[in-house]
C-alpha cells in the first residue's frame, strides 16, 4: 500500500467542543431530540445497510454511539474518530477503534461494504475538505458499497431558536441571519465550527464525488423543534410521552415530500459506489 500523507489537522474549535464541552454518547441517549435522531438513523440506516456481517468503517463515528449497535446487529465495525477521548470511550466498549481524518483514511481500496460519515462533513467548512473526505469514503468502498453521510440542515437553528422563544432577541437574531446567510457556524458560541447544508447542496456534494442513486432524507422530521423546546422549558425529560411518538410520527409521514426537508434538524443522504 502507497505512502498516506499525514492526518490533516482538526480545528481547535472542534477538538476542544468534544473533548471538554460535551459528551456525544449522551445527547444522543439522555434528551429527546437526540433519541429522536438516534432511533430514525437507525431506521434509515437499516433500511438500506446489506446484510450482517458486512463490513462497516464508521469515519468520525465519536465515542461509538452507532458503531455499538451496529455491532450488537452483527456487523464488522471499525470506528475513526480525531478526538482521543471519544477513541478511548469506544475503545471501552470493546470497538475496533483508530485515531484518524476523514480525509485521509488508512483503509485499504476497496475493502468496506459502508462508509458512515454522520458528522465529519459539517465538521469540514472548506468545500474541498468535504469533496476530500467524500473522495475518500469512495476510494474504501466496494463497487455496490453503501455511503452514508449526514449533514445539518441549512434552517435547523432558524427552527431551533423561534421555538425556544429568543429568537426576536438581539444579538441571537444577528447571529442567527449570518448563520443563514453564510451557511457557516463560526463555533465562537454554543455550539461547535459548522457548515449548514442544504438538502440539495448535500445531494449535490456526495453525486459530484461519483456515487450513484443518491437520495437524502430528513433525520428528524418537521416537528422535532417542538420536542427539543418542550423539554427544554420544562426541564422534564420528553424520551417516553406522547409528544415524544407524534414528532417520531412526523417524522416518518414526512419522508415521501421533499419540500419538507427544510425543516428537518439533520439530513442523512444515501449513495452507492457503482459497480463498473
Amino acid at each position: 500500500m502507497p505512502t498516506r500523507e499525514p492526518t490533516p489537522q482538526l480545528q481547535p474549535e472542534v477538538y476542544d467542543f468534544y473533548t471538554h464541552r460535551i459528551t456525544e454518547a449522551e445527547r444522543l441517549a439522555t434528551t429527546a431530540d437526540g433519541r429522536l435522531e438516534m432511533i430514525r438513523t437507525q431506521e434509515l440506516l437499516r433500511r438500506h445497510l446489506p446484510p450482517a456481517p458486512a463490513g462497516v468503517l464508521d469515519v468520525g463515528g465519536g465515542p461509538g454511539a452507532h458503531a455499538r449497535w451496529l455491532a450488537d446487529d452483527g456487523y464488522d465495525v471499525h470506528l475513526v474518530d480525531p478526538i482521543p477521548r471519544h477513541i478511548d470511550q469506544a475503545a471501552a466498549q470493546g470497538l475496533s477503534v483508530e485515531l484518524g481524518d476523514a480525509r485521509a483514511l488508512t483503509a485499504p481500496d476497496q475493502s468496506a461494504d459502508v462508509v458512515l460519515l454522520l458528522g465529519p462533513l459539517y465538521h469540514l467548512i472548506e468545500r474541498d475538505d468535504r469533496d476530500q473526505a467524500l473522495a475518500e469514503a469512495y476510494r474504501v468502498l466496494r463497487p455496490g458499497g453503501l455511503l452514508a453521510a449526514a449533514g445539518i440542515n441549512r434552517y435547523s437553528s432558524l427552527f431551533e431558536h423561534a421555538a425556544f422563544a429568543h429568537l426576536h432577541e438581539e444579538p441571537l437574531k444577528a447571529s442567527i441571519s449570518g448563520i443563514l446567510q453564510s451557511q457557516v457556524h463560526d463555533g465562537k458560541k454554543a455550539f461547535t465550527a459548522a457548515y449548514f447544508h442544504s438538502g440539495e447542496q448535500l445531494r449535490a456534494e456526495v453525486a459530484g464525488a461519483g456515487f450513484t442513486d443518491t437520495h437524502v432524507y430528513g433525520v428528524e422530521g418537521p416537528a422535532w423543534s417542538m420536542l427539543a423546546a418542550a423539554e427544554r422549558n420544562t426541564g422534564r425529560p420528553f424520551r417516553d410521552t406522547p409528544l415524544f411518538d407524534s414528532v417520531l410520527t412526523a417524522a416518518r409521514m414526512a419522508e415521501p415530500y421533499p419540500e419538507l426537508l427544510a425543516a428537518s434538524s439533520h439530513l442523512l443522504a444515501m449513495g452507492r459506489r457503482p459497480h463498473r
